[in-house]
């Protein structure tokens, strides 16, 4: 890798606070399209992901959301964010008084952008770059945010959540619409107008609900 990635993020992020959660800042792209070539110029990397740790997604403001407003949901208790991607949700989970944040994403990226962003917001979040599907991990609470948009990864997760839920930890879910949403499984908490950009959503609003998975 020739670019360093706290520099390359420093240098295409300004420090923002999302419009549903503004306790927190974040730093974060206003472009996605731009950001997408530069990250793929800078590492000659052709096809390279969308850089989903650089926006504050719909799911994911509704769930930080519903964490800083009912904070008994994670004071006291060992709480994984999964998918974390900015570390949004685990930063609201420890300013809510969570006793250990876990941020758990695999994209490479993601793990000095949730530094960075810990950093920028005075709390301490321990971050793994595995993939955790269909694993134990030792955590009361599971927070995932923005993850039903995919079938395969839908029904990878339906079955891990459910495994987990059954275990005893209580699974929360941040959820705009996404087309593979189980609603079956789910039970709605609360509901929440999340302000977003047109670049990356059909909206400039997104009606975003935070779901309870049974």
């Amino acid at each position: 890798m020739k670019t360093d990635p706290d520099r390359f993020i420093l240098e295409n992020t300004s420090v923002l606070s999302p419009p549903h959660v503004p306790e927190i800042r974040l730093h974060l792209a206003s472009e996605v399209h731009d950001l997408w070539l530069k990250t793929e110029a800078d590492l000659e990397a052709i096809g390279l992901p969308p850089p989903f740790w650089a926006f504050a997604w719909a799911g994911g403001q509704g769930l930080a959301r519903y964490v800083l407003d009912h904070p008994e949901t994670v004071r006291g208790k060992r709480v994984l964010d999964f998918a974390s991607g900015s570390g949004l949700v685990a930063i609201a989970a420890a300013m809510a008084g969570a006793t250990q944040v876990l941020a758990a994403d695999i994209d490479p990226w993601a793990g000095g952008a949730v530094r960075l962003n810990a950093a920028l917001n005075g709390v301490t979040i321990e971050f793994f770059s595995e993939d955790l599907i269909g694993r134990s991990p030792d955590v009361d609470v599971i927070l995932a945010g923005d993850v039903f948009y995919d079938s395969d990864f839908a029904r990878a997760l339906i079955a891990w959540f459910g495994s987990m839920t059954k275990a005893g930890c209580l699974v929360l879910v941040g959820d705009p619409g996404r087309s593979y949403r189980p609603t079956e499984h789910l039970e709605p908490l609360a509901t929440y107008q999340v302000p977003v950009t047109r670049v990356l959503e059909d909206s400039e609003i997104k009606k975003t609900t935070v779901w309870r998975f049974l």
